[in-house]
C-alpha cells in the first residue's frame, strides 16, 4: 500500500505532463484511457494494476477507514483539499463518513487531527465535527469534547442542542473537577463577549444530563471567568435545584438573585412555583404567588390551572375557589380543564350543589372557554421566553473559513 501511493504521488507531479487532473484520475479505471495516453507516457501500462488499485481506494477511503493507518489519513486529506473547491458537497459527505468510520474504530485522535489539519487550511466540516463529538461524548473523552466544541465555537456560527448536551455527556465519569473547571475557562473566553449565552446553555446542558453537582459549580466559578450571571442564568439554576427537589437551595438561590440586583420574571416564579407545588409546600406557593402579582407580573392560565389542582387536591377546596375567582377576576378565561378539575375536587370534597352549579356555568360558557390552542399559544411564548438560554453567539474572530455545509 505504501509502494502504491508513492507511486500515485509520482503520477500526480507528473500531471503537467500529460494534464493528469483529479478529473482524469477517476477515468483511469479503464482500458481505453490507458491507450490513449500511452505515446505521451508509455511506462504507464507497467503502473497500470497499482495505480487502478488506488484509483478504487480513493472512492472508498471514505468507507474503509483503518484505525491506524496514518498514511490511509494523510491520502484522504490530499483529496479533499485537491477536490473541494469542485465538489464541495462531496467533499463534506466523503470526510464525514471518512470521520464516522474512524469514529467507529474507536480512532477519535486520528479523526480531530484530520479536521483540524483541514480547519488550518481554511476548510471548516461542521457536520463532521458534530460527529466527532458524539463520539468523544460516548467514551466520555472529556479533552477531545472540549476541543472539538472550541472549534465548533469559534469557526462555526450556529451551535445545536445537542452540541451542548455530547459536551455535558462527555464529562459524565470525569470526577477532575479542575480540568472541567479550566476547560469552560477557555470556552468562556473564546466566545467573549457572548460568553453568559455560552455559559447559560452549557449550565442547561449539565442540568438536563443530570449532573448537578458539575452544573452548580460552573455556575459558581462564572466570576471567576470574568462572565456576568443574568437573570436567565439564575433562572436555569432554580430549575435544575427544583427538579431534583432541592426546593431549600432553590428558594435560598432565589434570595441571592434578588439581593444581587436581579429582577426575577414571569419564568423565575413559574419555575418557583412548579417546582413547590411537586414537593406539596403549598404554604409557599402561595407567597411567591402574591408576590409575583405584587411585583406586577401577571399569573397565566397555566399558572392558575397548576395551583387551583395542587390546592384543590390537598384538600384547601376554600383557596382553589378563592383563586378561580381571582383569575376570572384578571379577565384570564378558564379552560374546560380547568372547570373539569375543579368539578371533580369539588366532588371529591362532598360539596355536589357547588358542583352542579359549576358544571352548569361551564356548559353555559363552553363556546367562549380556552382551548387546546391558548395552551399551545402559551408553551410557544414560554419557550420564546426560555429561548434566550438558546440565543447563538456570534463570533467574529477574523477568521475566513471556507464552510462545507449548506447554510
Amino acid at each position: 500500500m505504501v509502494a502504491a501511493s508513492r507511486c500515485f504521488q509520482i503520477l500526480l507531479r507528473c500531471k503537467g505532463t500529460f494534464n493528469f487532473s483529479s478529473s482524469l484520475v477517476r477515468g483511469l479505471g479503464t482500458h481505453n484511457y490507458f491507450t490513449s495516453i500511452s505515446v505521451g507516457f508509455p511506462c504507464i501500462r507497467l503502473f497500470y494494476p497499482i495505480v487502478s488499485k488506488i484509483v478504487g481506494n480513493y472512492n472508498s477511503l471514505a468507507t474503509q477507514a483503518a484505525p491506524d493507518d496514518e498514511g490511509l489519513a494523510d491520502e484522504f486529506l490530499n483529496q479533499i483539499l485537491a477536490t473541494y473547491r469542485n465538489t464541495p458537497d462531496s467533499s463534506r459527505e466523503r470526510c464525514n463518513a471518512y470521520v464516522h468510520n474512524l469514529c467507529k474504530a474507536g480512532n477519535l485522535s486520528m479523526a480531530i487531527r484530520l479536521l483540524q489539519s483541514l480547519r488550518d487550511k481554511n476548510i471548516f466540516v461542521p457536520i463532521a465535527y458534530e460527529t466527532l463529538l458524539a463520539a468523544a461524548a460516548e467514551r466520555n473523552q472529556i479533552d477531545i469534547s472540549f476541543e472539538v466544541f472550541k472549534d465548533l465555537l469559534v469557526f462555526h456560527r450556529q451551535l445545536s442542542s445537542a452540541c451542548y448536551l455530547n459536551l455535558a455527556r462527555s464529562c459524565a465519569d470525569t470526577n477532575d473537577c479542575t480540568a472541567l473547571i479550566r476547560y469552560v475557562k477557555q470556552v468562556s473566553e473564546l466566545a467573549f463577549p457572548n460568553n453568559t449565552i455560552v455559559i447559560n446553555r452549557i449550565i442547561f446542558a449539565f442540568g438536563e444530563c443530570r449532573q448537578i453537582e458539575k452544573a452548580l459549580l460552573i455556575f459558581n466559578q462564572m466570576k471567576g471567568f470574568e462572565c456576568k450571571p443574568d437573570v436567565i442564568t439564575y433562572n436555569t439554576i432554580l430549575d435544575i435545584l427544583g427538579r431534583v427537589g432541592r426546593v431549600d437551595e432553590m428558594v435560598d438561590e432565589f434570595t441571592t438573585m434578588k439581593e444581587a440586583g436581579f429582577v426575577p420574571d414571569f419564568i423565575t416564579y413559574n419555575t418557583l412555583l412548579n417546582n413547590l407545588r411537586k414537593v406539596g409546600r403549598l404554604d409557599m406557593c402561595l407567597l411567591f404567588f402574591r408576590e409575583m402579582g405584587d411585583s406586577g407580573i401577571e399569573p397565566d392560565l397555566i399558572t392558575f390551572r397548576e395551583m387551583i389542582e395542587a390546592f384543590g387536591r390537598s384538600g384547601n377546596t376554600e383557596v382553589a375557589l378563592k383563586l378561580f375567582s381571582e383569575m376570572k377576576h384578571r379577565n384570564i378565561r378558564p379552560s374546560i380543564f380547568i372547570y373539569r378539575s375543579l368539578i371533580d375536587i369539588l366532588k371529591k370534597a362532598g360539596k355536589l350543589d357547588l358542583a352542579l352549579s359549576f358544571t352548569e356555568e361551564m356548559n353555559l360558557s363552553i363556546s367562549d372557554l380556552s382551548g387546546s390552542e391558548d395552551f399551545k399559544r402559551k408553551r410557544i411564548l414560554d419557550m420564546r421566553n426560555r429561548g434566550k438560554q438558546s440565543q447563538r453567539p456570534s463570533l467574529n474572530h477574523g477568521q475566513h473559513m471556507v464552510q462545507i455545509w449548506p447554510k
